[in-house]
């Protein structure tokens, strides 16, 4: 049965934790994610950890942002862990992204548009013009022509996203929440089967399958609702 287009979340207290998990997970879905906080409480053995036996795809979720030559210094660190998925902050700009995507040609780089916490208020009092639909194409428009193949967005844009950059970029939606789960600190949601029904091509789902008394069995039971709706 192929793994499902779900990208984990493993926002775990220890290491020991997110391995646990990724185990768990990675019958039922193509990817896991580690985030900042682990990276930096854990460094490069996280990636080993989490990867484990089954040579699962990592999706390094670092959002680098600095100036062009950092970046890449960062992105080739880093790329010889191989993850699958490396982000930076589309907001760096086209020199930037493009700094990445050259430091780590076997990695796909992922621009991350407007992140799915900030409300509509938020973009105006940080100097980003909105709406938010208007920015994120901006920002997408940009990062695809700078070299990114890939783009982080909410499930609210990325319909609009999927039409302005087409076919060819990988679309991946934090945001996603199962019907009847808490928003939490997420601002843009929608459920797994509309993200994908709206284009997306990797879904990030955290806490509604970490938090779950058998992570395992969230993962499959949200894998399955995703095959029903295919």
């Amino acid at each position: 049965m192929t793994p499902a287009p779900i990208a984990v979340a493993l926002d775990a207290p220890d290491l020991e934790t997110a391995a646990q998990w990724a185990a768990l997970v990675t019958p039922h879905v193509s990817t896991v994610k580690v985030g900042l906080e682990l990276y930096l409480r854990y460094g490069p053995d996280v990636i080993a950890s989490v990867r484990g036996a089954s040579g699962v795809a990592v999706f390094l979720d670092l959002k680098l942002h600095d100036i062009p030559n950092t970046v890449a210094g960062a992105s080739r660190a880093v790329a010889r862990l191989r993850p699958s998925i490396l982000t930076v902050h589309a907001a760096g700009g086209p020199a930037m992204i493009r700094a990445a995507v050259e430091a780590a040609p076997h990695t796909r780089i992922a621009a991350v548009t407007i992140l799915t916490s900030l409300s509509e208020s938020d973009l105006g009092r940080i100097g980003i013009a909105g709406p938010a639909d208007d920015a994120v194409r901006r920002l997408s428009a940009l990062s695809v022509e700078a070299g990114a193949t890939a783009l982080v967005c909410s499930p609210n844009e990325v319909s609009a996203v999927r039409a302005e950059v087409g076919d060819g970029i990988t679309l991946i939606t934090p945001g996603v929440r199962p019907k009847g789960t808490d928003a939490q600190d997420q601002m843009r949601v929608a459920t797994p089967e509309q993200a994908l029904a709206d284009g997306a091509d990797l879904l990030v789902i955290g806490r509604p399958i970490t938090a779950a008394p058998d992570p395992g069995a969230a993962a499959a039971a949200i894998a399955a609702s995703l095959r029903r709706a295919s």
